[in-house]
């Protein structure tokens, strides 16, 4: 998937992509089902599904199911077993961010920039290892414009042996009015 396979988790995991595209061809080649249903916590990969599906014809429809949550509002995942009991009380600060972000965008106070090197530094002092904090288009991750009105913005960090993804959708008041 050129372009959509490539930025973010595509960025930091060079062919993680082409190998999830790889295994779900085989997988509805084999299956044939008529739905599919993947989690949106990895929303990169959702939208490289469905844009697989499309591109090759496949009469399957891929539906994206919301995150699931723990009560702290971590997303609830397999890695979240990676994180001792100290990270785990500091993991769900990724999420309090993401909410921050939305919160600023909607208000269109602040640059996209601002909000993302404020994030990115918020947390590398709670001793995260982020590698990105991005806010993108939601229908397909490209960069804001001015106009858009539906925006993800979606983070990843190491907290120590876990890679924490997450993400939240953005429905503008009014549309963008300046990236």
């Amino acid at each position: 998937m050129p372009g959509l396979s490539t930025i973010l988790c595509g960025q930091y995991r060079p062919g993680h992509f082409s190998g999830v595209a790889t295994v779900v061809t085989k997988l509805f080649i084999n299956v044939q089902p008529d739905v599919a249903l993947f989690g949106e916590k990895d929303y990169q990969q959702v939208l490289v599904i469905k844009r697989m599906v499309h591109d090759l014809l496949m009469p399957t429809e891929v539906v994206g199911l919301p995150i699931v949550r723990e009560a702290d509002g971590l997303a609830m995942s397999s890695r979240n077993g990676y994180l001792n009991a100290e990270e785990r009380g500091r993991a769900p600060l990724i999420h309090r961010l993401l909410q921050q972000a939305a919160d600023k965008l909607r208000a269109q106070g602040s640059s996209l920039i601002a909000i993302e090197t404020a994030a990115m530094a918020e947390l590398a002092a709670a001793g995260f290892r982020p590698e990105y904090f991005s806010i993108r288009r939601a229908v397909d991750l490209e960069a804001p414009k001015a106009g858009d009105s539906s925006l993800q913005i979606l983070a990843a960090a190491w907290l120590g042996a876990a890679r924490l993804i997450d993400n939240v959708r953005v429905e503008m008041p009014a549309p963008l009015r300046a990236p």
